[in-house]
């Protein structure tokens, strides 16, 4: 015979079942949460930290245009980063701090061809910064956190991942900014010339860039490029560029040439002129020619060129490899600086 219970202890004892095996979804919403404030407390310290560093910045009343932009000190003695965009052409710019504070800076530089500019405050006075980090050692899906004053909107701040790495941006002056950084921290106007932040604390790039009518995809030149910029604009006062006077354009290497050869690069630049009395033009280049490879780097397209052009190359003489006719060729050049 089947035995029997009442409803009461039938309740109780589904009561003592749900008791003693606790359902382990329960546990979810506590490690869920737990994780939430690990995020959100990682975020907030690094605010914390770099938010003082980051200002406004009003280009001065009197100049052809007016602009107004973020910008991240990186010395104590203030020394500023932000974009060339911001800057636009002017000699001096008010900066104003997270306290309040209004500085009088001037610009000591300007890259319109990698969108950065670096100012120095004026005045004597230890200020708080924000340290510069390594950019080669970044990896998608890492942290990133912008702030700026995007829309006039001071201190804001947004928070997202390293969407990709190495991507390459058309600057104003067409020439293309390399190893840029997507994320989609968002990015408004306003935002331009603010820090993008690693979970360390660390500026690992400068925002410059949003497309519009995209969502989550913005940019910001690397934090290795910044410091190159940096570098030239202390020494020099201007940031120095090599050239050797050609134009070029994509071009795919035909399958029977690069096997006969024993290429194994697949593409390479053309040549598409030649600039009169230039080095190109000195060590008998021409037009149709293939660019593989300069100083040992190997050139698979345009903005390969341009990389290895850097302020290095100005003043020696390095091996050009190229193709002419389906026949390699080596000659020598001596690159310039570019005007």
């Amino acid at each position: 015979m089947d035995a029997l219970f009442t409803d009461d202890e039938v309740r109780f004892d589904e009561t003592q079942n749900a008791e003693s095996t606790p359902a382990p979804e329960r546990a979810a919403p506590a490690a869920d949460g737990a994780l939430l404030d690990a995020y959100s407390t990682a975020v907030s310290d690094v605010v914390d930290r770099v938010g003082p560093a980051v200002v406004r910045i009003d280009v001065r009343r009197g100049q052809p245009r007016g602009g107004l932009g973020s910008g991240v000190i990186i010395s104590p003695d203030g020394l500023i980063l932000t974009n060339s965009h911001v800057v636009q052409n002017a000699k001096s710019a008010s900066v104003t701090l997270l306290d309040g504070r209004v500085l009088n800076a001037r610009v000591l530089g300007d890259d319109p061809d990698a969108d950065l500019a670096l100012l120095r405050v004026d005045e004597a006075a230890t200020l708080p910064f924000a340290p510069l980090g390594d950019s080669s050692a970044l990896k998608r899906g890492q942290i990133a956190i912008a702030i700026g004053n995007p829309l006039g909107f001071d201190a804001t701040v947004t928070a997202g991942v390293v969407s990709a790495l190495g991507r390459s941006l058309g600057a104003s002056t067409g020439r293309m900014i390399e190893d840029v950084i997507q994320t989609d921290a968002s990015l408004n106007p306003g935002n331009s010339g603010g820090p993008l932040v690693s979970s360390r604390g660390e500026v690992i790039g400068i925002n410059t860039a949003i497309i519009q009518g995209a969502q989550g995809i913005c940019f910001a030149v690397a934090s290795n490029t910044a410091s190159a910029v940096l570098g030239e604009i202390v020494r020099h006062g201007r940031v120095r560029r090599a050239s050797i006077g050609v134009g070029v354009a994509p071009w795919t290497l035909p399958r029977r040439i690069a096997l006969r050869l024993g290429l194994e690069q697949k593409t390479g630049a053309m040549i598409t002129f030649v600039e009169p009395r230039s080095p190109a033009d000195e060590a008998g280049l021409l037009t149709g020619d293939v660019l593989l490879g300069i100083d040992g780097r190997t050139v698979a397209t345009p903005s390969d060129m341009v990389r290895a052009l850097d302020a290095d190359m100005i003043g020696r003489v390095v091996a050009l490899d190229t193709l002419r006719r389906s026949e390699r060729k080596r000659v020598w050049i001596g690159p310039k600086e570019r005007n």
